[in-house]
């Protein structure tokens, strides 16, 4: 998350992004949430294969002043090194794509999808899950968690998923 919402509630967080508070945009100052890279290891370690599906894309913005194409996926991949979260493959959308399409995509198919509530840009209408065509549904555990409030209440135990 961005560096001013350290200690901040949800609430507050949410507005800042509303708000589009300067810090938001400023990716070099982002901290993990809570033990979220813990986390990802400690799955990792139980044989996850840990993805990660970014809100940049390839060819347009996707909101705000984000850094859009690959100078924007290597500045994302640079940030997840530096804050020591596991490698992964980043995905993202191409022109015109929607998340559920890079989803679909995406092979072998995952298993689980973590995604928050997307409350800071209109909650249900913009996460993924609920727009994934239903055969997808079947092969993919969705897991929601509240935005800005991390994993951290998520099993260490993968199979617990």
């Amino acid at each position: 998350m961005h560096a001013t919402a350290a200690g901040k509630t949800q609430g507050e967080i949410v507005e800042q992004v509303k708000n589009q508070e300067p810090s938001v945009r400023e990716f070099a100052f982002y901290e993990p949430i809570g033990r979220a890279v813990g986390k990802l290891y400690a799955w990792l370690g139980q044989g996850a294969k840990i993805s990660y599906l970014s809100a940049l894309t390839e060819n347009k913005k996707a909101r705000g002043d984000e850094v859009v194409g690959k100078d924007g996926l290597e500045v994302e991949a640079a940030l997840l090194q530096r804050l020591g979260f596991p490698a992964g493959e980043i995905y993202h959308r191409e022109n015109g794509e929607s998340y559920a399409a890079v989803v679909a995509r995406i092979k072998p198919t995952p298993n689980i999808l973590i995604e928050d509530d997307c409350l800071s840009i209109g909650g249900a209408p913009e996460m993924t899950y609920p727009v994934l065509n239903p055969a997808l549904k079947r092969k993919i555990k969705s897991i929601v968690v509240p935005e800005f409030l991390g994993i951290d209440h998520l099993p260490d135990d993968l199979a617990a998923l």
